[in-house]
């Protein structure tokens, strides 16, 4: 891949995460997971997959001092220009630009499905929380995502191809199990569901068929074809995309 397919790749992310973000489910999502972070202002905590930098600027409005980890250097220049002031840095969930015990607070917002080793990413949780931090995850459940279609069995088609190119689809419905194997107490899940009808949400589903495209498969032709109904949906006020959301939290020792 070439330096502007990567530039191009970015580019299409933080577009889709732009629709992502502002939709109302998912705001009151992300004020729930500040909410279970229970940070005093003046906490310290890191955002980890920080994309575009929304939430670290959000909790820094709360009076906390947070700071973004993103692994994209594009998505971090995007962040910075956005955000003037806030701080971020390069990093990996497996390997973050903070110290030992460094910070009270700890989120990643659909980070771990991204994650080789998501048991790797939590021993590296620990390390930098402070003995009583939080730490918060929030992340979908790729292999239960639906979407109203007109071709039912071509939908099941891109979104299993879909989830088949995500490292750990499935690393939402183990938080807990993630969280306790790590050494994590006082750990709570809670479910939701998110509902998608908006039209800026189109960006996202047409998103799925390109990476079926991408996975071979599904044709061009029929990646086409199934975006054809979902635009016609979108301009109708008729698009549906629905998935289970699981946010976790817990105690480091």
């Amino acid at each position: 891949m070439t330096n502007l397919d990567i530039t191009d790749a970015t580019a299409r992310l933080i577009a889709r995460l732009d629709a992502a973000e502002t939709e109302p489910g998912a705001v009151r999502l992300r004020q729930r997971s500040y909410d279970l972070l229970d940070l005093s202002p003046g906490a310290s905590m890191v955002d980890v997959g920080c994309g575009a930098g929304r939430a670290v600027a959000e909790l820094n409005e709360r009076g906390v001092t947070a700071i973004g980890v993103d692994r994209d250097e594009l998505m971090v220049d995007t962040a910075r220009e956005r955000w003037p002031g806030v701080e971020f840095r390069i990093g990996t969930a497996q390997s973050l630009p903070i110290p030992d015990q460094a910070v009270t607070g700890y989120r990643a917002d659909k980070v771990l499905h991204e994650v080789p080793d998501p048991a790797a990413a939590l021993a590296e949780a620990r390390r930098v929380l402070a003995p009583g931090g939080r730490i918060v995850l929030v992340g979908q459940d790729w292999d239960a995502l639906m979407i109203d279609s007109s071709h039912p069995e071509l939908t099941r088609t891109i979104l299993r191809a879909s989830a088949d190119l995500v490292p750990n689809p499935q690393a939402a419905r183990a938080y807990r199990n993630l969280l306790l194997d790590a050494g994590f107490q006082d750990v709570t899940v809670e479910a939701y569901t998110g509902i998608f009808t908006e039209r800026n949400f189109l960006p996202i589903v047409e998103g799925f068929a390109a990476m079926a495209v991408t996975a071979g498969s599904i044709t061009r032709e029929r990646s086409a074809e199934w975006v054809r109904d979902q635009r016609s949906r979108a301009s109708k006020e008729r698009l549906f995309v629905a998935f289970p959301l699981f946010v976790a939290s817990a105690r480091r020792p």
